[in-house]
């Protein structure tokens, strides 16, 4: 770091406003210096292979570059719903594979023959009424037909059986024999003209392809030629019931419907392979552009034409880049984002030292930014998606709240010129990214209210882009149909800065930060550590709302952070809960140290300090909120208690100081330091008689000046014009509350 020094970039090193975080320590330079090189290879990893504006454009873009002239003669692309045409016909028009299935006949012939050999023994059985042997035989025949059925075979049996036992009339013939027979004909016939073993609704091409693979042959036939299962058992039916009639085709059904199997099977893999060998065989290209013909002018708007030109160059471009050109261009993007960012880190190095300096909240930093940019590579890498859509005010905001607007304008402005160079160098990305960052930054300055996160903040970020768009299309002519386009991306980006509020939260439990957003809440009343407050020590409770108002007047009068201290003040006195008798704000007459000797009345005083800082830790206050309980006595000795012990003792040079002294801290911060003097102030004030102006005057400048002399302010940042300034917005706060009355008739003197 000694080199910044020379070329007059070194640090000042002087006193600035401490981020809210677990203490003041430094963090080791190695842990920083991983932090940036992960941060910068992780952006570079993720980074797009080119960011020439040819990747960019949508048609209705204004070419802002200069005018592009073919530096080499390439493809033409096809449009891409010419392509799609072309695929969707290939598809469309492709048959589908099916595959001849060896033995289908004989499987179907072997179903028949077995059914038939147990048919007669379970027909032969329920004539002689022989259940279980009927029930053992229908078994054995496998073939799942229905009551109906079997009663209709089993009748007509029963009644060719009787008929053959008279010899009055001609032999009579079973009509099994005859519907085996009639099945075995429709099988042939249905199998020499092919069965498919899926519906023909769910192909579209009206042809398919019959494999035979035993034969090694192939031939294409007209889907109309074959038959599905569902056409097969159809036609079946409709013959059997020309035939059999009603209840001999319902049998003869059904036994068709058992055993019939397709003897073609549709080939998914080999179909899906035909299609892809076919869409790939075509073309993406149609004709070629010649090396210097001028693809587009500057400032003229882009056309399907010259878009399609655009797209086929980029591509191209890609096609062609050898390793070594790709390595010099992506070390050209590498020394950009360097100094992109460099600004922004230089300014957190010199200016923001308690930032730079510890690494979780550097860390901070590089992920807040680190989110957007992420979300901008993302989007970046699809064409029909705008850069608009990259919510650039959500770090800003997130920043700004943590920190201070001043960190989050540095990254508006980093992540405005990031998201414009990846962009393909546009400037109007910039401008309107940078303003409204900028309306949103200064827009949470002083978070008050929930509603700035999800109404006011997204507004104005809307409003800022609405506007840049707008003087960007008035001064190019372009088109308002993309002008109307962008404002639906730029809506969509309002929309993601609602995420904020969440981050915040998450951001403050990951690195341990406290921010307006938690203060607030802090601030309200209803919280349970007040409430118990309000209940258990209600005069504490009053002393403490008018110390936060003190408090809250003077830090806003120097500068300091008027929410933190108006928090840390209702929080700072929450120990005296424990034994309020013993405080005189919640005493009525009886003062219980009369009974105690000063010593121990001085363990039960400093107590509530102790008291205080584990309710904090109960209650999960953040250690910035804990910090104002532990130092707003600071050290400073129990005066009341001192002296008594004084009179009291034998030898009054015995009673040591440092017995009766409280146990500290000493205040660091303004904020603490503001607290530790209206706290003593307020009480002071309350306790004197017939208050007025003058009164009052010599009160403040008293105590605040005791308070130096007893060195409690020694490692606060306070400066003489600071506690100038804050005397007299104490005395004028004092004033308006112990103002005189008049009095009215009737009231007693």
């Amino acid at each position: 770091m000694k080199l910044l020094d020379h070329i007059g970039l070194g640090r000042k090193h002087r006193p600035g406003d401490l981020p809210a975080g677990p203490d003041g320590t430094r963090s080791g330079s190695m842990g920083r210096w991983l932090l940036l090189i992960g941060f910068f290879g992780l952006l570079m990893a993720a980074f797009p292979g080119s960011y020439r504006p040819e990747f960019r454009v949508e048609i209705g873009d204004v070419w802002r570059s200069d005018d592009l002239i073919a530096p080499f003669t390439f493809s033409l692309l096809k449009p891409a719903d010419e392509l799609a045409r072309e695929i969707a016909d290939i598809r469309a028009n492709t048959p589908s594979i099916f595959k001849q299935q060896a033995g289908t006949a004989t499987r179907i012939q072997a179903k028949l023959d077995s059914f038939y050999v147990w048919l007669e023994p379970a027909l032969e059985a329920h004539m002689l009424g022989d259940s279980t042997a009927f029930k053992a035989s229908r078994e054995q025949a496998g073939l799942n037909l229905d009551d109906r059925t079997w009663a209709i075979l089993a009748d007509d049996y029963k009644t060719v059986r009787l008929a053959s036992m008279r010899s009055d009339g001609p032999p009579a013939r079973f009509i099994g024999t005859d519907i085996r027979l009639r099945i075995e004909f429709l099988v042939d016939e249905l199998l020499s003209e092919g069965v498919i073993d899926i519906a023909k609704s769910g192909i579209e091409v009206p042809a398919i392809v019959v494999r035979n693979e035993r034969d090694r042959t192939q031939r294409t036939v007209a889907l109309a030629l074959v038959r599905d299962l569902s056409e097969a058992r159809e036609y079946a039916g409709f013959r059997f019931g020309r035939t059999f009639g009603e209840e001999g085709g319902h049998a003869a059904q059904q036994l068709f419907d058992a055993v019939m199997e397709p003897d073609l099977v549709f080939d998914a893999a080999e179909t899906k392979a035909r299609v892809d060998e076919a869409v790939e065989s075509v073309s993406p290209t149609r004709g070629a552009v010649p090396v210097g013909e001028l693809i587009i002018r500057q400032g003229e708007t882009v056309n399907a034409d010259s878009h399609l030109k655009l797209r086929s160059l980029a591509a191209a471009r890609q096609e062609s880049a050898d390793p070594t050109a790709a390595w010099i261009e992506r070390t050209g993007q590498l020394l950009v984002l360097m100094g992109l960012f460099l600004p922004f880190l230089l300014y957190l190095y010199l200016y923001r030292n308690p930032i730079f300096d510890r690494n979780h909240l550097l860390a901070l930093v590089l992920l807040a930014t680190g989110i957007t940019c992420a979300i901008a590579l993302v989007l970046v890498r699809y064409e029909n998606v705008s850069l608009l859509l990259v919510p650039v005010a959500v770090a800003p905001i997130i920043l700004t709240i943590i920190y201070d607007s001043r960190v989050g304008l540095l990254t508006t402005v980093t992540l405005g010129l990031f998201i414009a160079f990846l962009a393909g160098n546009q400037f109007e990305y910039a401008v309107a990214g940078i303003l409204a960052g900028s309306l949103a930054v200064f827009s949470v300055r002083d978070v008050r209210n929930r509603s700035q996160f999800f109404l006011t903040t997204p507004a104005l970020v809307f409003t800022g882009y609405a506007v840049v768009l707008g003087a960007f299309s008035l001064i190019e002519g372009g088109s308002w149909s993309a002008y109307g386009r962008n404002l639906g991306f730029v809506a969509g980006q309002t929309v993601l800065i609602w995420l904020t509020y969440p981050l915040i939260l998450l951001f403050e439990k990951l690195f341990r930060v406290t921010t307006d957003v938690s203060l607030l809440e802090l601030n309200d009343h209803n919280h349970p550590l007040i409430k118990l407050l309000m209940n258990r020590a209600p005069g504490t409770y009053q002393h403490s709302l008018q110390v936060a108002n003190l408090a809250e007047a003077a830090a806003a009068a120097i500068g300091a952070n008027s929410l933190l201290c108006r928090v840390g003040a209702l929080y700072h006195d929450v120990g005296k809960t424990d034994r309020p008798e013993y405080f005189v704000e919640n005493q009525q007459g009886l003062n219980e140290h009369d009974k105690l000797k000063p010593r121990m009345s001085v363990l039960v005083i400093k107590n509530h300090v102790t008291v205080g800082l584990k309710l904090a830790e109960e209650h999960n206050l953040p250690g910035v909120v804990s910090q104002f309980i532990a130092t707003h006595h600071g050290d400073g000795i129990i005066r009341y208690f001192h002296d008594l012990a004084r009179k009291q003792a034998d030898n009054p040079d015995d009673v040591r100081e440092e017995d009766f002294r409280y146990d500290g801290p000493l205040p660091s911060t303004k904020e603490t330091g503001i607290v530790m003097l209206a706290d003593g102030i307020e009480a002071a004030a309350r306790a004197m008689r017939d208050p007025n102006y003058a009164k009052l005057e010599n009160l403040v400048n008293r105590m605040v000046d005791e308070r130096l002399v007893e060195g409690q302010l020694r490692d606060c940042p306070l400066t003489f014009q600071d506690l100038r300034i804050i005397k007299e917005s104490f005395h004028s706060i004092l004033v308006g509350v112990y103002h005189s009355r008049i009095a009215y008739p009737g009231q007693k003197e």
